[in-house]
């Protein structure tokens, strides 16, 4: 019961869910891949022109691509889930974490931190890899919960639960090989040309 109750019933749909497909409603248009779930519909993913003709007031979150693996912006999740305990990642100037845990080849020596569910190596102190694997401990141990409640939501207001480092270890494994989709260049870097100095004319000759 308690599990039940730190669970939303839109997660575990969610986390099954195939995402990318094209729409068959609107499969000619150019945004038709269904990379979005309604979290009051609670069905199936759907397309940008669905959201607007069939979720417009409703609440969604749209989910993005990093390595082939399903991902979803922190800003964005946090509002609806306790993300606490889950590691996130810089992907192109986007914080975001996994949906499910992700293959790995086995970990290596000196690793410090590991997911308690899956294994996998972790970049920072954090329990978890992903939400897949959040959702499994706390139907295992019980001693975690997604329920967002005042002093989580006071936390997040002041972005306590959230790695605020910037890990250039994280953006190297995850952001260099594939971005997130749809991806957003970076700003270009600053050419700002440096000041010259004030020339010398030689001495005129007498």
């Amino acid at each position: 019961m308690e599990t039940s109750m730190s669970v939303p019933p839109w997660l575990e749909p969610l986390l099954n869910t195939g995402f990318f497909t094209i729409c068959r409603t609107h499969a000619h248009a150019a945004r038709s891949e269904c990379n979005m779930y309604c979290l009051d519909c609670n069905t199936d993913a759907f397309c940008f022109y669905c959201r607007s003709s069939k979720h417009k007031d409703h609440q969604v979150i749209q989910i993005r691509r990093s390595s082939y693996h399903d991902v979803v912006r922190v800003s964005e999740i946090q509002k609806v889930l306790d993300i606490s305990g889950v590691q996130t990642y810089v992907i192109n100037s986007a914080r975001v974490l996994f949906l499910n845990q992700r293959p790995q080849p086995k970990t290596g020596k000196g690793v410090s931190h590991i997911c308690e569910i899956c294994g996998r190596s972790l970049l920072d102190p954090f329990r978890f890899c992903s939400l897949g694997c959040k959702l499994v401990g706390i139907k295992r141990n019980g001693d975690a919960s997604f329920t967002l409640d005042d002093k989580n939501e006071v936390a997040l207001g002041r972005g306590e639960g959230i790695s605020s480092r910037r890990s250039k270890e994280g953006e190297l494994r995850e952001g260099t090989q594939n971005d997130i989709c749809p991806a957003t260049p970076p700003p270009p870097p600053s050419s700002a040309r440096r000041r010259k100095g004030v020339p010398h004319r030689a001495p005129f000759g007498s």
